[in-house]
């Protein structure tokens, strides 16, 4: 189960940081477990069935997407093995398909949810199709206005599914901390009434942090074994102990999350009538005297009257003696 009051899914995106080396994602699927996440997640796409080979370069990059994506697409002859891995290792195996015959695959494979990517929002045909497959649907929300979500969202309540997960994304790569906008998160919950999380692509982890303790139901990041590794996603991507590190600080911060009860808790429940203030006697008070404020002090322990009564125990009369930095009961009055 996914979702608000449960604790928060985490997917370690091994994505194409594998580089078409088997003993690579294996291994990649051995630090997603020691992490401790609660899925590993890879990408099932081909170049031909993705680009055009004449889509332009994308601003700021010098080779064409088609190459790129040629050199790291994910030998689906694997999938089986990685899944059953996975499987082994305690993980669920997700994967993000980008074609009709990558979700027949995965689909085939028991795959448990189906992850879409943010880049896929407009075609909803091929959404539709992964929606009918009845399984939870995880869309990450990249580059997209609240018109490309509805329309996103209507397309798999249209096909009869209604398991939906919305991530927040920004889909640069890796993302500037002034453009990461999780307040974003909250709008698609407030405005779709489903269950959000984040997917991150900053440097480091402390927007994860953020995002969990805004009421991030799922967590998504890349990791790597080495961010010197060549290929289009490491160098944003956590390498080992960082993805440790991360999981652990989500596990801490929804310990801190807690409860909305404001009351003090069970340890402090103990230092209670140490820690609070009581009316203290300032001095020997004789038997039948008439108590004067200049007789009394608050301090503490708060083993005694509550300070906020001092004005009631002024005046009354001393039923015996009381000596000097005794807390005051109210028998003794």
């Amino acid at each position: 189960m996914v979702g608000p009051g449960r604790p928060v899914f985490i997917i370690a995106e091994a994505g194409s940081n594998h580089n078409r080396d088997l003993n690579q994602a294996r291994k990649l699927i051995d630090i997603a477990a020691e992490a401790g996440a609660d899925a590993v997640k890879f990408q099932t796409y081909s170049a031909d069935a993705l680009y055009s080979r004449y889509t332009p370069v994308f601003p700021g990059e010098s080779e064409q997407p088609y190459d790129v994506v040629k050199r790291v697409e994910l030998p689906r002859e694997w999938q089986p093995e990685l899944a059953e891995y996975a499987r082994e290792q305690g993980l669920l195996f997700l994967s993000t398909p980008f074609d009709y015959q990558a979700v027949d695959e995965l689909n085939a494979l028991g795959m448990p949810a189906f992850k879409w990517a943010s880049s896929e929002i407009n075609d909803l045909p091929l959404l539709s199709y992964v929606a009918s497959k009845g399984k939870p649907v995880i869309i990450s929300t990249g580059m997209a206005n609240l018109a490309d979500v509805q329309e996103a969202v209507d397309a798999v309540r249209g096909a009869g599914n209604h398991d939906i997960i919305l991530l927040h994304c920004v889909a640069l790569y890796p993302t500037p901390v002034e453009q990461v906008n999780l307040r974003s998160m909250q709008t698609l919950r407030s405005a779709f009434g489903l269950p959000t999380g984040y997917s991150d692509h900053t440097l480091g982890f402390s927007a994860v942090i953020a995002a969990v303790a805004m009421g991030a139901c799922v967590i998504e990041k890349h990791f790597t074994l080495n961010r010197g590794l060549e290929g289009p996603d490491h160098k944003f991507a956590l390498e080992p102990l960082e993805l440790k590190e991360m999981v652990r600080a989500i596990r801490d911060t929804e310990a801190m999350l807690g409860h909305p009860e404001k009351r003090p808790s069970p340890g402090e429940e103990a230092k209670l009538p140490l820690s609070h203030r009581s009316i203290i006697a300032a001095v020997d008070i004789a038997q039948g005297t008439v108590i004067e404020r200049d007789m009394l002090v608050t301090k503490r322990p708060g083993l005694g009257i509550p300070p906020k009564f001092i004005d009631v125990v002024v005046g009354r009369r001393a039923v015996a003696a009381i000596t000097k930095d005794t807390p005051l009961q109210w028998e003794m009055i």
